[in-house]
């Protein structure tokens, strides 16, 4: 019982000192309908156009920029490639990444 408490412990203090970042993560996923790799030019002239890094990527080891766009900015992206929209290999290894919201209802 003593053991089963105390990895308990260990893990809710491992939690806490994540600062709810895998939280936050699987939220902005949810709430988007793709998922995106980009060429570090392209992602860094988004920067240079106005779109923000969504702040959960730099708590992240490697640090990431997710980029939150449009569907209609995407489609004019040379060497873009699509990524499974889960937390795998795939987007845990891509440093660049643009993730493309589910259309409003109101739109």
């Amino acid at each position: 019982m003593r053991a089963r408490l105390a990895v308990r412990a260990w893990e809710y203090r491992q939690r806490d000192h994540a600062y709810g970042v895998w939280f936050r993560l699987r939220r902005l996923l949810a709430y988007s309908a793709s998922a995106w790799s980009l060429p570090e030019a392209e992602a860094r002239r988004l920067l240079a156009e106005g779109y923000a890094a969504d702040p959960v990527g730099a708590l992240l080891e490697p640090p990431k920029i997710l980029l939150i766009l449009p569907e209609e900015r995407l489609r004019d992206i040379p060497g873009r490639s699509p990524i499974p929209l889960r937390l795998g290999p795939e987007l845990l290894a891509t440093r660049w990444v643009a993730l493309v919201p589910f259309p409003r209802a109101d739109s």
